[in-house]
């Protein structure tokens, strides 16, 4: 296993100097520096200053991080650690994003109550969705994570009990502004106060979805057709301040952002039940969010949402062994 992980990480070297060291444009200056020599795959490293991250999205080398601040995404080399914007948001949150094998990010609009779609390679926004009116102070809306299944984009809403859903149509045709699904939970979900749906992932054989309500810590197992909800047994464990989730296999790791851990919970084939075997954690760790796997190693963003966010707060990018 460890021959294959080194396997992989020279094969990803190698592939970035022979896609004209797909730096994402960075600027000249190298990463950081030990006895004359840059550090590769460093395992902290830096977002611009006043960025406010919550989101990430990896593919192959490159990591995407969204901005809670104006929208702005951000790409980052894993092997440098050195990145810039690449796409200007729109002035609102981008929190949650996933990219495709089109290098395609959806991209979670947060209060907003929207979504938007955005070409990795050029930055442009190739669509947009309004799921909420989410400026309204009577139904509020905040459009916060997002997983891509076989056929749709799922997305959560922390402030109603729904998930939203893009269809996507042959080679992952987008659909009409207007061609979202609003799907209605039910079953043993309980929508509360506060802080409710967060991450989303699938199930492990795929057929459902599973979130994390953050301010129960519950885990729900969703049916994708009907909306019906089942909460999932994991001993009676409750994942409080559950955010960003990641399914490799059948290990579900879930950010518990600001008690600075991962929990690592290990599932059933259809995510009815699970045990939580161990948490992960790190010094470096300042409220992540949301978490991107390569080769053996996990990646967050620090969110820092107990620090107060200026233009000169910095942000940093924390790597653990999974």
């Amino acid at each position: 296993m460890l021959v294959l992980r080194i396997r992989r990480l020279l094969a990803a070297v190698v592939a970035l100097a022979t896609s004209s060291l797909l730096l994402v444009a960075a600027p000249a200056a190298a990463g950081p520096v030990t006895r004359g020599w840059p550090v590769l795959f460093p395992p902290v490293f830096n977002l611009p200053n006043g960025f406010q991250p919550e989101g990430i999205a990896i593919a192959g080398t490159t990591a995407y991080f969204g901005s809670r601040l104006d929208g702005d995404i951000y790409a980052a080399s894993l092997i440098t650690g050195k990145g810039r914007v690449i796409s200007q948001g729109p002035g609102t949150s981008s929190v949650g994003l996933k990219v495709d094998r089109h290098r395609r990010l959806f991209v979670s609009g947060g209060a907003a109550g929207n979504a938007r779609v955005v070409d990795a390679r050029s930055g442009d926004v190739l669509a947009s969705y309004q799921f909420a009116d989410g400026v309204s102070p009577s139904t509020p809306s905040f459009v916060n994570d997002v997983v891509l299944t076989g056929r749709t984009a799922w997305f959560t809403d922390s402030q109603r009990p729904v998930l939203y859903g893009l269809p996507l149509g042959r080679h992952g045709r987008l659909p009409r502004a207007e061609g979202f699904i609003t799907l209605q939970l039910t079953g043993d979900y309980v929508h509360g106060e506060g802080f409710n749906l967060n991450g989303i992932t699938e199930t492990p054989d795929g057929k459902a979805l599973l979130v994390v309500q953050s301010s129960t810590g519950f885990l729900f197992r969703v049916e994708p057709r009907t909306g019906a909800t089942t909460r999932v047994d994991v001993g009676g464990a409750r994942l409080v301040n559950g955010d960003g989730l990641l399914l490799l296999g059948r290990t579900l790791y879930v950010v518990q952002n600001r008690l600075n851990v991962v929990a690592v919970v290990k599932l059933n084939r259809r995510g009815t039940e699970g045990t939580v075997q161990r948490a992960l954690t790190s010094p470096k760790f300042d409220v992540p969010t949301t978490v991107a796997a390569f080769g053996p190693w996990l990646y967050l963003p620090n969110a820092r949402f107990t620090t107060p966010a200026t233009p000169d707060t910095t942000y940093t990018v924390t790597r653990i062994r999974r």
